[in-house]
């Protein structure tokens, strides 16, 4: 369904006490900088009573009310998270000079009803209830966009700078505004803003952070229930344990499966010669969360990019003849080998500038180019876990909490299903491919009617 919203509003919020002077220069770490220019998007929807004419001014009161909520909360917890009503300079450091965040209110002229928003929507067309295009970053730091739906629900979308935060610290920001906003505060920890530190900024990263950002790829949401995700684990447990390996993991085993979907879907034709003799290497990217492997490990609200990616290459002449449980399993040991690789002394090494995978990769790749092979690289990124469905302003938990389209070619980025343990996959590929994927037959059986 085609979503429609017209801008009710638009302002700036400003921190509701004034940094500190000593805090004003915050300086971006090595990680911030290799991180994309590109938003992380979140939209939270909310239901509330249904609008009829008796109800009109009712609901039009409350809405004014929690928009006041949401603004003066906002205010307040910019205090703790001060580099995020600045200003970045030079991609080098944040002016933390107080300037505020962009917070827009819209009425959703169409659909009418929360729940024909929520119901099998588009990445695409849930990217109109945020503030901000995700593809490229402008001054603002964080946005936030209230959306009300003439007839009940509220959809509040949230942008943050990767350039500033992971996924983690975006939602522990979530987290602690919300507990502001339901006077909680004090039952929560205050961001440790040390990345910097630990990860000291190179004047040349030699990386460019726009890399790979790109508009020319299709979104699409896909649904695996928990009894689907329990028969793919199924299928990979038997040769986890025969090699002493603990059970794979709902993630690990559903990327697995999503990545040699593809690899089959798109694999070349028999009567394709010039595709059948191209050289081509495949790497498997997944992030990897850095603060409990540091030593002595961070707390949960550090703040800021405190992740790093393992890599796996896998050349396609060794995954030609494989079966499909056989590919995926290669690839989900393969990565669970790449996190392990991803101790003190890569740590060591990271720190003072050396990203080994990344620096590794683009050399690879450019080498195999000159050589007339191709490198396919497939990522993943996973919110799974992650407290999503407990972003309570006062007025109850959300009714469904979503992503928008993706802004990278060959990507997967999962999260829960509001019930139980299964995961939506946000999907993003070339529109060839999204169409040879969406024709596998083992592909659709497993993805759940929506």
């Amino acid at each position: 369904m085609k979503v429609d919203v017209e801008v009710v509003s638009n302002e700036i919020i400003k921190p509701s006490s004034p940094t500190l002077d000593h805090l004003r220069h915050y300086q971006l770490s090595y990680l911030d900088q290799l991180s994309p220019h590109t938003y992380n998007p979140l939209v939270l929807f909310y239901e509330l009573d249904h609008d009829d004419d008796d109800h009109h001014d009712h609901n039009k009161s409350k809405i004014n009310e929690m928009s006041n909520k949401i603004k003066n909360s906002l205010s307040e917890v910019l205090t703790l998270f001060y580099p995020l009503a600045g200003r970045v300079k030079n991609d080098r450091f944040i002016d933390c000079n107080d300037e505020g965040v962009s917070y827009t209110v819209t009425r959703v002229k169409s659909p009418c009803h929360l729940s024909q928003a929520i119901k099998n929507p588009l990445p695409t067309e849930l990217c109109n209830f945020l503030p901000f295009q995700l593809h490229e970053l402008n001054k603002f730091p964080i946005g936030v966009q209230l959306n009300v739906f003439d007839r009940g629900g509220v959809a509040l979308g949230i942008c943050i700078s990767h350039q500033i935060a992971d996924a983690l610290s975006c939602i522990f920001f979530i987290k602690t505004w919300m507990a502001m906003a339901r006077g909680e505060a004090n039952h929560i920890a205050h961001p440790e803003f040390v990345s910097a530190k630990l990860f000291p900024p190179l004047d040349d990263p030699n990386y460019d952070p726009k890399i790979g950002i790109t508009r020319e790829v299709i979104s699409k949401r896909f649904v695996f229930e928990a009894s689907t995700i329990e028969t793919i684990r199924s299928k990979y447990e038997q040769k986890t344990r025969m090699e002493g390996e603990r059970r794979p993991s709902r993630v690990e085993a559903l990327s697995a499966f999503i990545w040699s979907r593809f690899l089959a879907a798109t694999s070349c034709d028999d009567d394709d010669e010039r595709c059948a003799t191209a050289e081509k290497v495949y790497a498997v990217v997944h992030p990897v969360n850095l603060r409990r492997k540091l030593d002595p490990p961070l707390p949960d609200h550090s703040f800021g990019n405190l992740y790093r990616s393992s890599i796996v290459l896998l050349p396609s002449t060794s995954l030609s003849s494989s079966e499909e449980e056989d590919c995926g399993y290669e690839v989900m040991k393969q990565i669970r080998g790449g996190f392990k690789k991803m101790d003190v002394d890569y740590l060591r090494k990271v720190q003072e500038g050396e990203d080994e995978g990344l620096q590794h990769l683009m050399k690879y790749a450019e080498e195999l180019f000159m050589k007339g092979g191709q490198l396919i690289s497939f990522s993943f990124t996973s919110l799974c876990r992650f407290p999503i469905y407990d972003a309570d302003f006062g007025w109850g938990k959300p009714a469904w909490v979503s992503s928008a389209s993706l802004t990278f070619d060959n990507l997967v980025a999962f999260m829960d299903t509001r019930t139980g343990n299964g995961i939506e996959a946000y999907v993003s590929l070339k529109e060839e491919n999204m169409v040879k994927l969406e024709d596998d037959k083992e592909f659709l059986k497993a993805v759940s009617p929506l």
